[in-house]
This record gives structure tokens, sequence and C-alpha cells, in this order.
């Protein structure tokens, strides 16, 4: 993959590893965007990496475009060689699938949808031919996913479903978006599941909602004290599907100061990955419940 660069007005560089999205154009951008912190290039003021490509912003008044691309360039061969092995974070997201909140609002936009006669979570389930929503859910919640990138509003996950492409879930957005969605709602569009940090408009399929907050400015709740964004690009996510007295139990808890994401540290390997899909994701399934 050759890296196709270009520039952004003036204090800018973006950086497309790949025209679609994979595992090996994530790890590229995350491995480059990772040298060029620990390079501490003068003049770099933000590093922003996402699902399949990077954004560099500079100061022009301290460093050259062409001289900070002749960094890049140095940095994204240094990339290309480097070992595909990632120290990160398995976080285990309860989910409340079906819950009577994202239906309450996907039923007042039924008119921007594909189809309005059901749900979100139906129409995903026949479109990629589960015979239930059962079956979808267990699709969806029984493999991890690869927190990508984290933006579009702040705290958002974009995750990628850690399977073969051909079992990958893949649901198109709304015809229109919505004004409205459910704080902590996790949607799907695409081939992206996220989670929306805070309430507000969105174009994603609705499949259910987390008592867990990802996403706090005040710096209130017990495990978003030190920084305010709880996701990472490169953690692991694991969905454990709940069911109402589970989640009623879960937001109580948030409330309290009493709930503790789980989360295990792991050392991730795509050449191993890669060797045993299935095989591979069992092992991060077991390590999330280690004791």
């Amino acid at each position: 993959m050759e890296t196709r660069f270009s520039f952004g007005g003036d204090d800018h560089i973006f950086g497309e590893v790949d025209e679609e999205m994979s595992l090996e154009a994530f790890f590229k951008s995350l491995s480059v965007t990772k040298a060029l912190r620990e390079s501490q290039i003068d003049g770099v003021t933000e590093i922003c990496p996402a699902n399949a490509s990077y954004q560099i912003k500079y100061d022009p008044d301290r460093i050259k475009p062409d001289d900070l691309m002749a960094e890049l360039r140095k940095v994204e061969e240094d990339a290309a060689s480097a070992e595909s092995v990632i120290q990160t974070r398995i976080i285990e997201i309860p989910v409340f699938y079906n819950d009577p909140w994202t239906r309450e609002t996907l039923m007042r936009f039924r008119e921007r949808h594909q189809d309005p006669s059901g749900t979100d979570i139906e129409y995903a389930a026949r479109i990629n031919g589960y015979d239930s929503v059962d079956s979808f859910i267990k699709a969806h919640s029984e493999s991890p996913w690869f927190v990508t990138m984290v933006g579009f509003v702040a705290g958002l996950p974009f995750m990628f479903q850690m399977v073969e492409r051909s079992r990958q879930i893949e649901v198109p957005k709304y015809l229109r978006p919505r004004t409205d969605t459910p704080k902590l709602t996790v949607g799907y569009g695409g081939c992206f599941s996220c989670i929306y940090s805070v309430r507000g408009a969105g174009g994603y399929q609705m499949f259910g909602i987390t008592p867990m907050p990802i996403y706090d400015p005040k710096q209130e709740i017990s495990y978003l004290k030190e920084f305010m964004v709880f996701f990472n690009p490169g953690d692991i996510v694991k969905f454990q599907p709940v069911d109402r007295e589970a989640y009623d139990k879960g937001v109580e808890d948030v409330d309290t100061g009493k709930f503790e994401p789980l989360i295990r540290d792991f050392k991730f390997s795509l050449d191993e990955f890669r060797s045993g899909i299935d095989a591979y994701n069992a092992k991060i399934g077991e390590a999330i419940h280690a004791s």
C-alpha cells in the first residue's frame, strides 16, 4: 500500500493509506502516527489517525511543507517494515439490544429508512442473511471489534469487525439522517459499528444502547477522571448482550460511581490473527474473562 498524500490548506497534510478499509491499512495508519509522535518533529501540532488514513496539522512558520513531507515519507518507509504487533486493551461493552429508547426513536423516523415496515435491527438481519434478530445479535456480539478511529463527534468510536471480509456485517445508513439519536446508542453504518457518545443527529442504524458512558467533558465519572474520552484507536471491543435488569443496574452503578469497565491488557499480533481468525478471536474472548 502506497500512501497518497495531499495538502489541506497551508497547515495540514492528509495521508490516504488505502481507498478501502482493511486491518492492514489501519495498522499502517496506526504505526505511522505512533512513529510520528515518538519522533517529535518540530512544528507538528496535531496527529490524527483514522480508519485507513491519517492527518497531520503543522505550523508552517516552524516547518516548511516540503520538509514535513520528506519526514513523513521517511517515517512511512520505517513503518512499512515494522512488526504488526501492538500492546492494547480488550474492553467489554454491555449492550441492551432492541431496547425501548432506540426503538421509540427509530419509529419516529421510519419515512427516512429503507424499510419503513420494520425496525433497524430486523432490516440489518434480513439483508445480511440472518434468519432471526437473535442470530444477528449473536453475530454482532460474538466477534471482537477494533476501534479504528475516534471522532466525528467527541469520543465516538468507529469499530471494524474482526472477521473475514465475507462474514462482515454491512448495513447502509438511513436514506436521510435523523435529527435525534439517544446517547450511547450502538449504531451501524457501512462496515462500521459505533457508539454515539452524545445525543444528537445521526444516520447509522440503531441496534441497542449501552449503560456505559464513553465521554465525560466534566470528568466526573470514575473511570473518566483522567481523560474525558474513553476509547483509543487500537482498542479491541467485545459487546456483551444484557437484559433490561442488567442495563438498569449498570445505569445505577454509573450514577453511584460503582461502575468499572471490564478491561484487560492484550498484545495483538496481526500475523497471528490472519493465520487463524476464529482461533485468535477465541483467544481474545478468553483473555477478557481471565482472572
